[in-house]
Formats: structure tokens, sequence, C-alpha cells
């Protein structure tokens, strides 16, 4: 493919830490590498001033942010930045959900073709939403492109099922010669199991659900790596439930230690209780080192990237016990090792980022040839 120019509109980038800022990075940097001229657009973290700087050959602008309103932060020079890197662009590219963003491109941008990555609906910011729903149906119908990170998240979304001709399904991926299994043995042992949950502590990861279920499993200790707003609250929880001695809160962790306490790990878990969960790139991190995973059903992609009773064990949400009795099962040495050698599998198979990229990329040349 000749060389496109491709804008990139968020919230946030890098350094920031966060699924969808990650997510974003990898692409640009890998379209940078094939030879395009790659920008990234997005709010400058509060108090900060503008900025614009080259990071690993991407050109990104951090425009101040005057204030938030949900968790969306708002930059008055937004549409300015909008229209001046979008005015030669062959693709606006948008990361959803981000309102400010999206009706920015929609009122100012001026890119040949306009795709949006669909992350996750709106979910919990439902004032907002009352307000924007409008401008959001102009947003979708205006795209040429809408890329929901999974099929099953664009048939059950109520503002993507209206638009399932223009959706394009094109799931996340990881890297699994970064994330590679440790040496596991099949023996049983009588050390106690470390289950693993990495992320932003946000109310959808449902962490709450495993301390809760963390009385039943005596010989089970608990590591959360990450930070979030949930972290005080699920730490007083430990307390009051007798827990905290085996619970860890690890804390952010480097991107050259986090694939370590993949390694370190018996079992992956993510309680989510809400769609917010939409994917779970942690997920696939696990997977691809290794680790049998539980995830619970909330009608996202979690439970079609794991496979029940293959790479792992799908539970209902908000249910401590149903979550205590799938770690039970995964006590067993031999279970986790099958199932765990079937997730590496799996992402080898489905979930790479060298297919993510080149999924983008297949996408890109057909809505520029109008396929």
């Amino acid at each position: 493919m000749k060389s496109l120019r491709i804008v990139h509109i968020y919230k946030d980038y890098a350094p920031v830490v966060g699924g969808i800022e990650n997510h974003i990075r990898v692409v640009a940097e890998d379209q940078a590498r094939r030879g395009h001229h790659v920008s990234v657009l997005v709010a400058q973290r509060s108090g900060l001033p503008f900025s614009e700087t080259n990071l690993n050959g991407v050109h990104v602008v951090k425009v101040p942010r005057q204030l938030n309103v949900q968790s969306a932060p708002i930059s008055l020079a937004f549409p300015y930045w909008v229209r001046r890197l979008t005015q030669d662009a062959d693709i606006a590219h948008l990361h959803a959900p981000y309102p400010i963003g999206e009706m920015c491109n929609l009122w100012f941008g001026h890119a040949r073709r306009t795709v949006i990555t669909w992350h996750s609906d709106i979910v919990r910011q439902r004032v907002l939403l009352r307000f924007y729903a409008p401008l959001l149906r102009r947003v979708l119908a205006h795209a040429d492109r809408i890329f929901p990170t999974s099929e099953v998240y664009a048939r059950t979304s109520p503002w993507l099922q209206a638009h399932l001709d223009k959706c394009r399904a094109i799931p996340l991926g990881v890297d699994p010669e970064r994330f590679a299994p440790a040496e596991r043995s099949s023996a049983s042992s009588q050390a106690p199991l470390r289950v693993l949950s990495v992320g932003r502590l946000r109310y959808y990861k449902g962490l709450d659900d495993l301390i809760r279920a963390l009385p039943e499993l005596p010989n089970v200790e608990a590591f959360i790596v990450g930070e979030g707003p949930m972290g005080t609250a699920w730490r007083a929880l430990a307390e009051r439930l007798g827990v905290a001695e085996r619970v860890h809160f690890v804390g952010a962790v480097s991107d050259e230690a986090l694939p370590r306490w993949y390694q370190s790990a018996d079992v992956y878990v993510i309680p989510a209780n809400a769609r917010a969960e939409a994917f779970g790139v942690a997920i696939l991190e696990a997977m691809a080192s290794g680790l049998p995973v539980i995830s619970t059903e909330v009608g996202t992609a979690t439970s079609w990237i794991n496979q029940h009773g293959v790479t792992g064990l799908v539970v209902p949400p908000r249910d401590p016990r149903a979550l205590a009795a799938a770690i039970r099962q995964l006590s067993d040495p031999h279970v986790r090792w099958q199932m765990g050698a079937a997730a590496r599998a799996r992402v080898l198979a489905e979930f790479t980022e060298a297919q993510m990229f080149a999924r983008i990329e297949e996408a890109y040349r057909e809505v520029l040839d109008g396929t």
C-alpha cells in the first residue's frame, strides 16, 4: 500500500497507561514503521501545557484540557487541531468512546475516510449518553467503516446493530514472544495457588467478587496489578473480610516487568460485571503466557476469547461462590496445564499483533478503494 496520512483521535496516549492507549500506541508505531505518516491527537493530562513531539516515528499532539465531563476531557483547542491534522489526511481513525473527538471530527474533520475502532459502548455515563445519543447516531452514520473488536460485541451493541453492514470486526492482539510461558510443572504442589488480575482498578473489573470469594479459598493468594479509583475501597473490603494478607495490591508495573507477573501466576481471573469490559487485552496477555483464564459472561468478547472448558472457565458475573468453585477446579495442576497450553495456541492462531496490524491495513485499503 502506498504511504498514507493517518490521524488517530482519542483522549489519552502514552505514557498514560490503559488498554486503549496502549492499543493506539502499538498500532500507530507499526504504521509509522510501514512508512505511513501517522499523527495522534489527544488531550493533555490535567494542568499540563500543549506539546507536539515525535515518539518512535509518530507525530503526537497533546492539547491542554480545560475540564473533564464524566471521564471525557474537554479542550477548546481540539476542533482547531482536528481540522488542521485531517486537512490532507487519508484516514481519520477514531477510537470510541470519546464523544469530544467524535463530534469534532464530524463537524471539523476533512480526512478522505473516517473509521472508528469501537472499543466499548458508553455504559455508565448515562446522563452524558442521554444528550449525546442523537449526535452519536450521526457519528456512526458518517463513518465509512466501524471496527468492533469482535462480532459478538457488534451484534449485541444497541448502537452498532443498525450499522452491521459497515462493521468489520478486528480483534485486538498481543505480541506472543513478549508474553512467553514460564516452565510449568503438571505435578501437584502444596504451595498456595497464585491468581492474578491485571488492569485499571475500575468498578466493572469486578475484583470485589474475587475478594469475596477468598474466604472460601484458604490456599489461594490474589495478586492485583494496576491502579485506579476502586483501589481504596477494595483494600478496605479485603480488610473487612479478613483476607488482606492474601490480597496483594501490586500497583502499576513497568512494561518490562509485566510479563514476569504472568509467568509467576497459576491462574488469570477477570470477574467483570459490565459490558464496559468489552474485550480484555490482559486476557490475551495471560493466555499467551500459558495461563488458564476465569472470566464472566457479560455478553462481550471475553467469553468468546476465553473458551469455556478449553482455555479456561466462564462463570456468571457478581457470583463469588461460582468464582470460588472455578478457582478450586483449576487447583488441579494437570487441568491448568492443559487449558494453559490451549490458551496460548488460541492466541497464536487468532490474536497476535501481526494479525491485527495486517487486518487494519487491509481494512484501510478496502475503505479507500470503496470496496
